[in-house]
């Protein structure tokens, strides 16, 4: 029910998304009078494997996430977490009030063992094809030992989903060398390198996009600002290039010319294709969708919630973490 276009949009694109894996199934989780209106408009085929679940509250974007959690205990996301703590559903892909969703499936699902704090995880482009980043905002203020944790949870995810048997590690800091950073980020680097993991130490902003490795890992409070500095950068490029090729018509012939380049150019910095930020550390599979998003970015996310369950993720890390503190 939430984002800036609700139903509108994560609707039609639930009924692309069975279209295009046809052994999969979707509970519509919300108030059923505007989902059946849509799913009435669509002219849905996908009866048997959709269903509406009907939730008689909403909670609004600028909500706050201790009443929400206190007061909406009929929400749609409270209700779409009690489907996955049950076992009815695998997984929550929601485009709504992120403190909320955070909140309520925190305690609905709780955190995995071995793991004090659940971090927002998404993949960025890079020359590699893409990186993982986490925390993107869900803990300003962490300890090493949350950075570590951090660590292990997007290394297992990345192995899972990518199938790279050690997927590479960096630690987000202001220069490569050793006796950079602050404490927090130096005591995290000496755990990561007595870790296990792949760790290849540190690594600043511009190697997220060179691909230098394949998890970077961070506080919330510097991948938030990461993100949104990203996100700004990129619609003024967009912006500025439409402008300078619109300039003359001389420029829009060019532009005509290189057309097809652009296209690909646009593909492959799309933001809408990354669309969907895993709530890594829960016991269970959580996807937030950017509350923007289009048909074409919704159906992304629950896509990435599918390849998260059908990697067997929450396994793989409940593995994992036990192996590590039984050492």
């Amino acid at each position: 029910m939430g984002g800036d276009h609700g139903p509108h949009v994560t609707v039609p694109a639930a009924i692309e998304f069975l279209a295009m894996h046809r052994t999969a199934k979707v509970v519509l989780v919300g108030l059923s009078d505007p989902i059946n209106a849509e799913l009435h408009r669509a002219g849905s085929a996908n009866a048997g494997r959709l269903r509406v679940h009907h939730a008689s509250e909403i909670i609004s974007m600028d909500e706050s996430p201790a009443a929400a959690l206190r007061g909406k205990k009929e929400s749609s996301i409270r209700l779409a977490a009690e489907l996955v703590k049950s076992g009815e559903a695998q997984a929550l892909v929601s485009a709504g009030n992120t403190g909320a969703l955070m909140a309520i499936t925190r305690f609905v699902l709780k955190t995995l063992p071995g793991i004090d704090r659940p971090a927002i995880l998404s993949v960025l482009p890079s020359q590699s094809g893409g990186t993982y980043v986490l925390d993107l905002g869900a803990n300003v203020d962490c300890s090493a030992e949350n950075l570590l944790q951090f660590a292990i949870m997007g290394s297992v995810l990345v192995s899972a989903v990518e199938h790279k048997e050690r997927p590479t590690v960096g630690l987000l800091n202001i220069g490569e060398e050793d006796i950079k950073g602050n404490e927090v980020v130096k005591k995290t680097a000496a755990l990561l390198r007595a870790s296990g993991l792949n760790f290849i130490g540190n690594v600043e902003g511009d190697d997220i996009f060179k691909g230098t490795s394949d998890v970077v890992v961070c506080d919330g409070f510097v991948g938030n600002v990461a993100l949104k500095a990203v996100e700004g950068l990129a619609q003024m490029l967009g912006a500025f290039l439409k402008e300078e090729l619109s300039r003359s018509f001389f420029r829009k012939l060019a532009a005509l010319a290189a057309a097809p380049a652009l296209v690909a150019f646009k593909r492959r910095v799309d933001h809408r294709t990354y669309n969907g930020a895993t709530f890594i550390g829960l016991r269970g599979v959580v996807v937030k969708s950017h509350g923007s998003a289009d048909q074409f970015a919704f159906r992304r996310a629950i896509e990435r919630a599918r390849e998260e369950v059908e990697s067997d993720v929450i396994a793989r890390l409940t593995h994992r973490l036990a192996s590590l503190e039984a050492a």
